[in-house]
C-alpha cells in the first residue's frame, strides 16, 4: 500500500534555469544509474526476499528512492522550462522539446528509452545487497559530476543532498551484507574448487607505450595468493625445451652490437651511476617522507622508500653478474635533484598543506623521470649485450619508477581539485623596517 504526500522530501529552487544542465539531469531520471532504476532493483528483490528484516530495509529504501526520482524531476523541469518557448534553448533536445512539451520521460540525456535491463536481481539476497552497493556508488559518483557541471546554488543544494543520501544507503546495505556472517568471498553454496580459487594468473606482461607496467599489489602477492606466470608463455617455453633442451640466458655471444666492449662500458658506468642515485634517495626520502603534509602523499613516498631499497640491491646484482666492482659513482644530476629537494622542504615551511605538497611531488616526479630515462637506456644496453637477466633486473626497477611517477601524478591531480584557502605571509623583518 502506498500513499503520495504531497511535499517533496527536500525542497528544489533553481535560481538560474540551463536547459543543457536540465537535459544532463535526465540521466538520473531514464538513465542505466538513475532513481528509477535504484527503486525498481530494490523494490523487486524486497518482492523476492524470505528474510523479513532485509526486505524491510529493501523497501525504506526502495521507496526513498522514488523520493528522489520526484525530486530529480521535479529540478529537471525547472531547468528545462525554456525550452517550451525559446528555440535555442529548444535545440538542446529538440525531441524533448517538440514530443513531450519540454517535460520529463523515462529517456535518457540522450533520448534512448529506460528498459528493466538496467535491474540487477539475483534472488540471493547477498549477491542482490553487492549489486545495491555498487549502484549506490555509481549514482554517488554521478551526482558529483553533476554538481560540478552546475553553478546554480539552489541546484548544488538539491544534487548534495540527493549525493549524500546516496552514501547514506550505501553505508545501509553494506551493514546488512555484514550482518549475513558470511565469509566474503563464499558466493552460492558450491564450494570452490582449492588451490585453483586462490591462483592469480599474470595474462598480461611486458611494458607497454602508454607506461602500461607489469604491477604487483596484494590482489596477486600477498600471503595465500599464487601467482601464476603467463600460463600461454609456460606452454611456449616447454615447447621451446621440449624441442632443443635450452632456454635463453645471459651470453654475451648473443649481442646485437658492433661495439660490444664500448656499449659494456656505458653500461658498468650506468649502473655505478644507478647505485649512487639510489643509496642516495634512500636517505632523502624519509626527509620527503617526514615533509608531506597528506596522508596519501606520505604513504606513497614510504612505499618508494622500501621499493627504493630492493632497487639498490638489484643494482648490486647487476653487477656481480657484470662482474665489477659494486660501488657507486657520483651523478651530478641526481646530486643536483637531491638538492633542490632539500631546498623545496626547507622553503615549504611557509606554504600551506597543498602548495607545499605539490611543491614536493614536482621534485619527485622529476627525480622519476630522471631515474625512468637511466633505467630505460641501461635496460637497451643490457639487452643488445645479450644480457637478458640484468635487462630484466632494470625492468622491474623501471616499473616501480613508472609507477612512482603515475602515482605521485595522480595525488597532484587530486591536491589541485581541493578547495583552498588563502594563507597570508606574515612580512619578516627587512619588511616590516619598510613599513611606515
Amino acid at each position: 500500500m502506498y500513499h503520495h504526500v504531497k511535499k517533496l522530501l527536500h525542497a528544489v529552487r533553481v535560481d538560474a534555469p540551463d536547459p543543457k544542465f536540465g537535459n544532463m539531469l535526465l540521466e538520473q531520471i531514464g538513465g542505466a544509474n538513475g532513481e528509477l532504476v535504484t527503486a525498481m532493483q530494490y523494490f523487486f528483490q524486497a518482492l523476492n526476499c524470505d528474510d523479513l528484516a532485509l526486505k524491510d530495509l529493501l523497501m525504506d529504501i526502495a521507496t526513498e528512492e522514488l523520493s528522489h526520482l520526484e525530486i530529480v524531476a521535479a529540478l529537471a523541469r525547472l531547468h528545462l522550462q525554456p525550452m517550451k518557448f525559446d528555440r535555442d534553448s529548444a535545440d538542446v533536445n529538440p525531441l524533448l522539446a517538440v514530443a513531450d512539451g519540454a517535460g520529463v520521460n523515462l529517456f535518457n540525456s540522450q533520448g534512448s528509452p529506460w528498459t528493466a535491463d538496467y535491474l540487477k536481481i539475483s534472488g540471493e539476497v547477498d549477491i542482490d545487497l553487492r549489486s545495491n552497493i555498487a549502484t549506490e556508488a555509481r549514482s554517488k559518483i554521478l551526482y558529483e559530476r553533476l554538481i560540478n557541471f552546475t553553478v546554480d546554488a539552489g541546484t548544488k543544494d538539491t544534487l548534495q543532498f540527493l549525493m549524500t543520501r546516496e552514501v547514506a544507503h550505501l553505508k545501509a546495505f553494506t551493514a546488512a551484507l555484514e550482518s549475513l556472517g558470511k565469509p566474503p568471498f563464499m558466493v552460492g553454496r558450491l564450494p570452490a574448487t582449492a588451490g585453483l580459487v586462490d591462483q592469480f594468473l599474470n595474462t598480461s606482461t611486458g611494458d607497454g607505450d602508454a607506461a602500461e607496467v607489469d604491477a604487483r599489489g596484494p590482489w596477486n602477492e600477498k600471503e595465500g595468493v599464487e601467482l601464476v606466470q603467463a600460463p600461454a608463455l609456460q606452454a611456449i617455453a616447454r615447447d621451446l625445451i621440449a624441442s632443443d633442451g635450452d632456454l635463453r640466458v645471459d651470453n654475451r655471444a648473443t649481442s646485437s652490437t658492433d661495439a660490444p666492449e664500448l656499449i659494456e662500458e656505458l653500461l658498468v658506468d650506468r649502473v655505478q651511476q644507478l647505485i649512487y642515485c639510489e643509496s642516495q634517495l634512500v636517505r632523502a626520502l624519509p626527509r620527503m617522507r617526514h615533509a608531506a603534509r597528506a596522508l596519501p602523499l606520505k604513504l606513497g613516498l614510504e612505499n618508494h622508500f622500501e621499493e627504493t631499497k630492493v632497487q639498490v640491491q638489484r643494482l648490486l646484482e647487476a653487477t656481480a653478474l657484470l662482474g665489477v666492482k659494486a660501488q657507486g659513482v657520483v651523478s651530478r644530476g641526481m646530486r643536483g635533484l637531491i638538492d633542490e629537494a632539500m631546498e623545496i622542504i626547507d622553503a615549504a615551511r611557509q606554504q600551506d598543506d597543498v602548495a607545499a605538497d605539490l611543491a614536493l611531488i614536482g621534485i619527485v616526479q622529476k627525480i622519476e623521470h630522471y631515474e625512468i630515462a637511466a633505467y630505460d637506456t641501461a635496460r637497451t644496453m643490457a639487452s643488445q649485450l645479450g644480457l637478458p637477466t640484468i635487462a630484466q633486473l632494470f625492468n622491474k626497477s623501471l616499473a616501480e619508477e613508472q609507477i612512482a611517477d603515475c602515482l605521485m601524478g595522480q595525488l597532484a591531480r587530486e591536491l589541485l581539485s581541493r578547495p583552498r584557502t588563502i594563507v597570508r605571509k606574515l612580512p619578516n623583518q627587512s619588511d616590516t623596517r619598510n613599513i611606515h
